[in-house]
């Protein structure tokens, strides 16, 4: 029986608008919206689709196809996964435009729907205007680039392969294993044509979301390596956040004693205050959550995938019969470090493993406590500097800690900000600390905080941003001015790429070409204490005013704070902009990561640098142990 006859991006934005996710009894719609910016490749398409169906599914316009990805994963995340944008651009330099925000969904494990405009399929107009011409073959267009940063591709040459095409697409968008970007590739002219819908196709569709538990062998194993840990560790990731698993968490770290560390995705899963939490681990980790992975005889992973901050390029670990038991509903994630995979929900197998009823002992109980507290006085003096003439940012992090509330959000993503915050943000909620970390993207944080702000619009939303990612990506303050979203940026000025900069200075390169100097007759100049070319001009309140958001420049943590309380008050968004020190930073507290330094060269701090490598490297373990 034939259905109801429309094109094909007139049944794409009737389908979006008919997506449900349900879990735990919560049903929800899954597409909050569309982000776009038209071009020839879908404004006749999509465009005309959106607003023929401005009731189903609410458009919202863009400045820049990279920053509206970034918005649409952040509200992602804000919403545990379970609610997301899609988001449309015209084909060539819009559609490439997402590939660095498709990459940082995917990397982050984060739902978002790409829609770029393609070439046309019927190839009659060809090459058509931003057309990508191969030689050897009639099928490519820059859209296969997002072939490798997505989770699920397809390019619609036909109308109706709409139908398994979206299918397939929901699938992958609602899998708690398998979500990331996905990306459907609309030809112009396929978008136009119509077909008759299959009945049922826009029906009203619920994509039921379960927690699965581990396979009960695998759970029973992994209770006796647990009854025979003396020194146990928790790492918490992001899947305990997105499972809603914190407060199943607190309770098992809580009648158990064993200590709590957490991953960049993973920061909040405990309030920073409860008696199980260590803080952060790795390469930008606390001295008390590093200090008892050093010696830890069994690590359970929680949520996380494990990358090389978090285990410190493998060198974080370094008891020889460390054993480690990994609680993911991704498989592969679960096998890592040869771990004991409990393939499975985290909250579900949280609940599990407690009922072991395992108590740590008492010395070691005692041990973590006493570490935990050393940790927050350490914090409490960072917070506290005193630095001058120009603050430190462990300064700043602290008076915006200060001004937040339990509820509020800090959104951050790439500089030196993340390791600072990764340490020292005191977060009191699950959803307090926002800082993508999987991918590092400069230039995510306005655009993330902008979908951070629509994903909780009852929560103040903290953006701290140095000055290298702000010019990168600021754009987005207009779409927040547009919108009516508020956020509060607060612009740390260090005159170019601090945490390069530091990482180049520590690797014996003097951070060769990162500050923001005039050029002299030496070059570019070099992140050296000293005189060099003269700061450029760069007036970043103004630029800020110039884009529509209110903008202060501030000079002591005093004005600072004062200006935070300002703008928390205000119903507007607010820019403050902050001059810190470059040079002082927070303690590294034994973490190394792996970053290859120069085998040979002429400069003697190379040289210095490439001996310590080696020396650092011999600390790496392989962990192939089996489970048991």
């Amino acid at each position: 029986m034939a259905g109801v006859r429309l094109t094909m991006a007139q049944a794409l934005v009737r389908f979006l608008a008919s997506q449900y996710v349900e879990r735990d009894g919560a049903e929800q719609r899954f597409f909050a919206g569309c982000w776009g910016i038209f071009g020839h490749g879908n404004v006749a398409g999509l465009g005309q689709a959106l607003r023929q169906h401005a009731d189903l599914l609410t458009y919202h316009q863009a400045r820049n196809e990279q920053g509206m990805v970034h918005a649409a994963a952040a509200y992602a995340r804000m919403r545990d996964r379970l609610q997301t944008f899609a988001c449309t651009s015209s084909i060539g330099p819009g559609a490439t435009n997402m590939l660095t925000g498709a990459a940082a969904a995917t990397v982050n494990r984060l739902p978002v729907l790409l829609l770029p405009g393609d070439i046309f399929a019927s190839r009659r107009p060809d090459p058509v205007l931003q057309q990508l011409e191969v030689p050897s073959t009639g099928d490519v267009s820059v859209n296969d680039a997002f072939r490798p940063v997505s989770r699920y591709w397809d390019r619609l040459t036909r109308p109706e392969q709409l139908v398994p095409a979206a299918l397939a697409a929901m699938r992958v968008l609602t899998s708690p294993a398998e979500t990331g970007a996905v990306t459907l590739c609309l030809p112009q002219d396929v978008q136009t044509e119509a077909f008759d819908v299959p009945e049922g196709f826009l029906d009203k569709r619920v994509w039921h979301l379960g927690r699965p538990l581990p396979d009960a062998a695998a759970l029973e194993r992994a209770l006796t390596l647990l009854r025979g840990a003396r020194r146990p560790l928790i790492v918490a990731g992001g899947g305990v956040i997105y499972s809603g698993a914190s407060v199943a968490l607190a309770l098992w770290a809580q009648a158990s004693g064993i200590p709590v560390a957490e991953t960049q995705a993973g920061k909040g899963s405990l309030p920073y205050d409860h008696p199980a939490s260590v803080g952060a681990i790795g390469a930008t980790g606390t001295a008390a959550a590093n200090a008892l992975a050093r010696e830890a005889d069994l690590v359970i992973g929680v949520g996380t995938r494990w990358g090389d901050f978090t285990t410190m390029s493998k060198s974080a670990f370094a008891e020889p019969g460390v054993r480690f038991i990994n609680v993911n509903v991704a498989e592969p994630d679960a096998h890592k470090l040869a771990g004991l995979a409990l393939v499975g929900d985290a909250r579900a197998t949280i609940g599990a493993l407690a009922a072991g009823a395992y108590r740590v002992p008492a010395t070691y109980a005692a041990e973590v406590t006493r570490r935990a507290k050393e940790w927050d006085a350490e914090g409490e003096r960072l917070y506290t500097l005193g630095h001058g003439p120009l603050p430190a940012r462990s300064e700043v992090i602290g008076a915006v800690n200060a001004i937040a509330a339990p509820q509020d959000v800090v959104v951050c993503a790439a500089g030196a900000l993340p390791g600072d915050l990764h340490k020292l943000w005191r977060t009191r909620d699950p959803k307090g600390y926002h800082v993508e970390y999987g991918f590092s993207t400069m230039g995510y944080e306005i655009a993330g905080g902008l979908g951070v702000r629509m994903a909780a619009p009852d929560r103040d939303v903290f953006v701290m941003v140095g000055d290298g990612s702000y010019l990168m990506l600021a754009q987005e303050l207009v779409t927040a001015v547009q919108e009516a979203v508020k956020v509060i940026v607060v612009i740390v000025d260090d005159h170019g790429f601090g945490s390069i900069g530091a990482l180049s200075r520590s690797l014996g390169g003097d951070g060769f070409g990162t500050q923001y100097r005039y050029r002299t007759a030496s070059g570019i100049g070099l992140d050296v204490e000293g005189p060099q070319g003269d700061v450029l001009p760069i007036d970043l309140a103004a630029n800020a005013e110039s884009l529509g958001v209110p903008a202060i420049r501030v000079r002591t943590i005093a004005e600072l704070r004062e200006a935070l309380a300002s703008a928390k008050r205000g119903t507007t968004s607010a820019a403050i902009v902050i001059e810190v020190d470059r040079y002082e930073g927070v303690p590294s507290y034994g973490s190394w990561w792996d970053v290859a330094v120069a085998e040979v060269a002429t400069e003697d701090g190379v040289t210095a640098a490439r001996a310590r490598y080696e020396k650092a490297r011999r600390a790496q373990r392989a962990h192939v142990r089996p489970p048991a």
